[in-house]
């Protein structure tokens, strides 16, 4: 029986504001698709992101446009000559690994050869606010082994020490969203180390961050916005030693499985991360946190209220439950 799939725009408030150096958002606006052979469905979630020109209307006008295409599982290979890496592909690649899953008897672990973590330590958000503010929701967060906080180039020391005098046991990781300067990082990176930050992420807007050849920072950089796929991680040895691999960026799970493996191959730690949505954008990227170094899959924390049968979170740490909504048999 040919296959039938479907696409949804869902929204879903988020708990508070969550604001990063671009802007700010007040819900998740995600993309849901399901694809069913009759019998079995299967379903995946992906965030249409501005940064990267994609909005809810363009990336449901992706998916339309390739429906009469996919008329079989065996369907699912011809993805990556359909669709270019993002968002739309993300959606509709994790459908058909849930689809898989339910027709096989074999979960997606199981398909893919990757081992499902028993547990994760995940980083958890602090969004750009003030000084105080933001230190009192890393007060809250106290005792979390990870903490990840958004900045953007105002008074970057000062927030990240009001972060560590709360939080002193805490790693932290720094994410500009390409909103510094070469000279900014420079300026800070020292004072940032000595509070704990083991990681900056994507300090310099990805078209200039060539200036980072020959930098030697004190703390590892990380490449989110510069690293979609694996084929410009050559170029990016020469300026991080980290990569943040995300499914709305390599366009799904096939391909984050490859660029995990020829980042490993190339000396790069790992960082797996996500978009703010939920559980089931989430799960799929949760296969990857065996091979990396630092997971940031929080979003479903910053969500009012998550899908039915997703993660489970205590002490930043998650887990999969069950039942749960995605991959398994």
């Amino acid at each position: 029986m040919a296959l039938t799939i479907s696409v949804y725009h869902e929204s879903f408030t988020l708990a508070e504001v969550f604001r990063i150096s671009r802007g700010e958002k007040t819900a998740a606006e995600v993309i849901r698709v399901t694809v069913s052979d009759g019998h079995f469905t299967g379903q995946g979630e992906s965030v249409p992101y501005g940064r990267y020109g994609e909005s809810i209307e363009s990336v449901t006008a992706e998916l339309e446009s390739v429906k009469g295409k996919l008329r079989y599982v065996e369907d699912h290979a011809l993805l990556p000559d359909l669709l270019k890496a993002g968002s739309a592909r993300n959606a509709l690649d994790c459908a058909f690994w849930d689809l898989r899953a339910k027709i096989s008897g074999k979960s997606v672990a199981e398909l893919t050869e990757l081992t499902l973590p028993e547990m994760c330590v995940t980083a958890q958000t602090i969004s750009v606010d003030s000084v105080e503010n933001m230190q009192a929701s890393a007060r809250k967060l106290a005792g979390a082994p990870v903490i990840k906080v958004k900045l953007d180039p105002e008074a970057v020391v000062e927030k990240i020490a009001a972060i560590h005098q709360v939080t002193p046991n805490s790693q932290l990781i720094v994410d500009a969203n390409e909103g510094w300067s070469v000279d900014v990082l420079k300026a800070v990176a020292d004072q940032l180390k000595a509070c704990n930050v083991v990681l900056i992420e994507q300090p310099l807007p990805a078209a200039e961050d060539a200036a980072l050849e020959g930098y030697e920072c004190p703390i590892p950089l990380c490449a989110d916005e510069s690293c979609h796929t694996a084929d410009n991680l050559e170029t990016l040895r020469k300026r991080y030693q980290s990569v943040n691999i995300k499914l709305d960026k390599t366009g799904g799970l096939s391909e984050a499985i490859d660029l995990l493996q020829r980042a490993r191959e190339l000396g790069f730690t790992v960082m797996v991360g996500c978009m703010v949505g939920t559980s089931l954008a989430m799960a799929p990227a949760y296969l990857l946190c065996e091979g990396a170094e630092f997971v940031d899959l929080d979003g479903p924390l910053l969500i009012a209220d998550d899908r039915p049968n997703g993660f489970s979170f205590s002490a930043g740490k998650m887990w999969q439950p069950s039942p749960f909504l995605w991959g398994v048999k």
